[in-house]
């Protein structure tokens, strides 16, 4: 599985968001990756200031907040 994070720099959801997703990678081995909404014009129009947005393996899986619930389910 491949979780990338759509955040933003000061952004306590996306700090609260990146540290429940690298507990969970430690027993779960996938790959995680950050890009930085505010260092592409596009990804600031296409979001906004709705961060964390998390995509796992291409699909849209959170937005604003990571539910640990839906996470595990997800996961597992």
């Amino acid at each position: 599985m491949h979780f990338l994070v759509y955040t933003r720099t000061g952004c306590h959801l996306c700090e609260d968001a990146w540290t429940l997703l690298e507990d969970a990678q430690e027993s779960h081995g996938f790959s995680l990756e950050a890009i930085d909404v505010d260092s592409d014009p596009e990804l600031v129009t296409q979001f906004g200031e709705c961060v964390p947005v998390v995509v796992v393996d291409g699909k849209v899986r959170f937005r604003g907040q990571v539910n640990p619930v839906l996470l595990k389910r997800l996961l597992n």
